[in-house]
């Protein structure tokens, strides 16, 4: 297992992630301003959110590729809501947001526990069935800004201490996600489960439970998501977020996450969000056209992949060999 808040890889990112900002600043010496990297960052803290909803799935040694479109179904619910009742508080349209989001996640951990589905091929199913039902529910059409209540569009806006109110939740999404991945019995299920199902049984751990609850945290993270998404950009539509589930792997794995299971830290997967976060929003700055950005995001996963599985290869001869050294 490897249930820790930081690991020696955490903080050579960490310096990657500097050095990038450095050169970048080269071009354009404001980036490095404070003001700017909060910018960054608040525009990251959605993908930072759902990198913590896919390390929960991938910990356990399975994946959810639905996590962008259940951030949009459950928007475009909450969104049309507001159209249709502009008077719910906010906070019940959070609330919401979490329950549809993690009944949603709720289906594809059923799938994958009870009918014993492989999680890739359920999650591929539910992408494609969630976009459908976004269409159906709205018929194509979008709900814009003027359509949704001031309240709805303000709330992820409001700044604390000069701070936005969504850079605020995904830092307390931060402390939530490390204090249950390394002080609790269900974070401590994840790395069993992940790094082995055989003897998680024999530890009395329930390998197709904890995966249930996996894709159930994941599924209330990315409908809050849904929520934040469109009352930021002011707009709900079928195709919002289409292809960012890449980006959220993508993050997972540059930090570290391993797709195999069971190695993984919150801190790895905020870093590799805030790797791709500043990449993101360097490509206008250097003159990079931004559709480049899902080529990156695929030339980094695999590049990460590989990175992760030869550090995991040269661990496990190391311990192969003090095995025999004290055999």
């Amino acid at each position: 297992m490897n249930a820790l808040l930081f690991r020696p890889r955490d903080l050579l990112l960490a310096g990657a992630i500097v050095l990038l900002a450095i050169a970048i600043s080269t071009r354009y010496g404001a980036f490095v301003s404070l003001s700017n990297l909060l910018n960054v960052y608040n525009d990251t803290a959605i993908l930072i959110m759902l990198a913590f909803a896919q390390t929960a799935v991938i910990l356990t040694r399975c994946i959810d590729l639905s996590v962008a479109a259940n951030l949009a179904l459950t928007g475009m619910i909450v969104a049309q809501l507001n159209t249709i009742a502009p008077g719910v508080p906010i906070l019940a349209l959070i609330a919401l947001a979490l329950l549809i989001g993690a009944v949603l996640g709720a289906i594809n951990g059923f799938l994958v526990w009870k009918i014993a589905i492989p999680p890739i091929v359920v999650t591929l199913g539910t992408l494609t069935i969630y976009r459908g039902l976004i269409f159906v529910i709205a018929g194509g059409e979008w709900v814009n800004a003027h359509q949704m209540s001031d309240a709805f569009k303000a709330f992820p806006r409001e700044t604390l201490f000069g701070v936005p109110v969504l850079s605020w939740i995904s830092l307390l999404l931060i402390v939530v996600m490390g204090l249950v991945l390394t002080r609790t019995a269900l974070g401590r299920s994840f790395y069993a489960v992940g790094g082995n199902p055989a003897a998680a049984v024999y530890a009395g751990i329930d390998p197709g439970r904890v995966r249930f609850l996996a894709y159930t945290i994941s599924g209330a993270i990315s409908g809050l998501c849904g929520y934040l998404w469109v009352s930021r950009y002011a707009v709900a539509y079928v195709d919002i977020a289409n292809g960012f589930e890449l980006d959220v792997v993508a993050a997972c794995v540059i930090g570290g996450v391993s797709i195999a299971g069971g190695i993984g830290t919150t801190a790895g997967a905020v870093l590799g969000a805030l790797f791709l976060g500043v990449i993101k929003n360097a490509l206008p700055v250097i003159d990079v056209s931004p559709f480049w950005q899902m080529a990156i995001s695929g030339a980094a996963i695999i590049l990460a992949v590989a990175f992760n599985a030869r550090a995991e290869r040269t661990k496990g001869r190391i311990i192969l060999k003090r095995a025999e050294t004290t055999a």
